[in-house]
């Protein structure tokens, strides 16, 4: 089976570079995208063998997620349950036979943190709600997850420190979720690979000197280890200022 992640950074401008030219080439069976940026109606994609499942924000322009997949799921649920966290359409979860499938658009702390209180919140209620699933089936959890866990995840650590998506309180958020029995599936096939990245600024020329970080995970349950087959991030593809990402999982 294979799985397909990607931040669009609004999903019409997008499909101008490129998306549907990716999308049937990777022929993946769950497609998941985040920063969609659009409101119901204003975009119809034509995907013929493909449920289509989105989210949207509130807030015109802003966030929203979507599922595309081949098989049909047994349930759908938008947001987490929980009011303060589910205005900005950033999570969808598909339940299937075998495991839930959970995209994810974590929110950002923004300049000056000025949204850290509210991102730290929404860690632990995000936290709860994934171990909440887990106790029927197993999870696979993909998105922007907007942190960067460790130095080997981005290129310039010292200086970006005190900054949004590498703060020492979001990184321990993480650890605290794969403590917790997830897995961070691309460090677990290359755990000291460096200069892999999912995301890099559209300042600076900073894709043009490889100057990124990677925020952009899939994420599984322990009880998955033995069916992980493999991880990719795709370099190689434009069209925003992230790039798709890969699992291949034997389900």
């Amino acid at each position: 089976m294979k799985l397909i992640s990607w931040n669009v950074n609004g999903i019409r401008a997008c499909v101008t570079k490129g998306f549907m030219d990716f999308f049937n080439e990777i022929d993946a069976d769950i497609f998941c995208i985040q920063e969609s940026k659009m409101q119901e109606g204003q975009l119809e994609l034509e995907m013929p063998g493909y449920y289509q499942y989105w989210n949207y924000a509130e807030k015109k322009g802003y966030s929203g997620t979507a599922i595309f997949t081949k098989k049909e799921p047994m349930d759908v649920k938008y947001g987490i349950g929980i009011e303060e966290h589910d205005h900005e359409g950033r999570v969808i979860t598909l339940e299937f036979e075998d495991f839930y499938m959970v995209t994810c658009y974590t929110p950002n702390s923004q300049n000056e943190l000025k949204r850290l209180d509210y991102r730290m919140q929404w860690e632990d209620d995000f936290k709860a709600y994934l171990k909440k699933l887990e106790e029927s089936k197993p999870v696979v959890l993909c998105g922007d997850l907007n942190v960067a866990h460790k130095e080997i995840d981005l290129k310039n650590p010292k200086t970006n420190r005190k900054n949004a998506g590498f703060t020492d309180e979001e990184r321990e958020k993480m650890t605290k979720l794969l403590d917790d029995g997830f897995i961070d599936t691309f460090r677990y096939f290359y755990p000291d690979l460096e200069g892999k990245y999912s995301w890099w600024s559209y300042r600076f020329k900073a894709r043009e000197k490889n100057a990124g970080w990677r925020i952009d995970y899939f994420i599984v349950s322990e009880a998955l280890k033995d069916k992980l087959e493999g991880a990719d991030i795709h370099t190689e593809i434009f069209g925003s200022d992230h790039c798709p990402i890969e699992l291949d999982l034997n389900i």
